[in-house]
């Protein structure tokens, strides 16, 4: 079942800013995959994340990429680094063992890689629904959620992975203008230790939430949440 602000979205595609200075006509971007098909991704690199941020940044670099893409409805290996994503589990934790499946591996949103410090831009006007450090081992880290309106429908925008700094002048209710700068990639310390990068999730119900809302979810609870998450390229116009 689709969401019901897809369509909204389709009809305003063309009135998005971009989320990061991406050029289409000029910037070449890199498409991941995460999946168990790409035989790259060795226990060893996922675990590390300086390994895993050499490995991204060696592919962007050897493919003339600005960027790195892709991840929207992905069946990930790489959440077995961490406890965080075992569906009983929300804390930090040591990773976990090779023979341990990870529970939540359906990726909601769409990821872009590229260095720590790169802008990240409100694609529309909207206000601040709520902000969080979700400081757990492999999270969003920083975290920003604004809420939009179209059409009279709301609905939300997620950005994951930023920096500790763009926390600090927020508040709740805060109007953000369209094309105005959200925040900027976070480095590992800050961003629930990854390689930097931005989480981009497009929400239509945020229920009782605040800061926070499953970024990765189990297969079986797949479609339930792929509904209330549309594809978040439909804003981004970069895929």
């Amino acid at each position: 079942m689709k969401s019901n602000v897809e369509n909204l979205l389709k009809r305003h595609r063309t009135e998005f800013k971009k989320v990061v200075e991406f050029n289409a006509a000029t910037d070449k971007l890199f498409h991941f995959d995460f999946t168990a098909g790409n035989s790259v991704l060795s226990d060893e690199l996922i675990n590390s994340t300086a390994k895993l941020s050499e490995y991204i940044s060696s592919q962007l670099q050897n493919n003339h990429c600005k960027y790195g893409i892709g991840g929207y409805n992905e069946n990930r290996v790489l959440y077995k680094r961490s406890r965080h994503f075992a569906a009983a589990s929300s804390g930090s934790s040591p990773l976990m063992e090779a023979e341990e499946a990870p529970v939540r591996s359906i990726h909601l949103g769409v990821d872009i890689w590229a260095p720590e410090g790169t802008k990240v831009f409100a694609p529309l006007g909207g206000v601040v629904h709520s902000f969080a450090f979700n400081n757990n081992d492999s999270d969003y880290g920083a975290t920003i959620i604004l809420q939009h309106q179209l059409d009279t429908v709301l609905f939300h925008t997620l950005y994951g992975h930023l920096s500790l700094k763009d926390l600090v002048p927020l508040q709740q209710g805060k109007y953000i203008s369209r094309g105005e700068v959200v925040g900027h990639f976070g480095g590992p310390a800050e961003n629930g230790n990854w390689p930097p990068h931005l989480h981009f999730q497009i929400i239509e119900d945020m229920r009782v939430q605040l800061g926070d809302y499953p970024g990765v979810c189990t297969i079986a609870e797949r479609e339930k949440y792929l509904s209330n998450c549309p594809d978040a390229n439909l804003i981004l116009n970069m895929i």
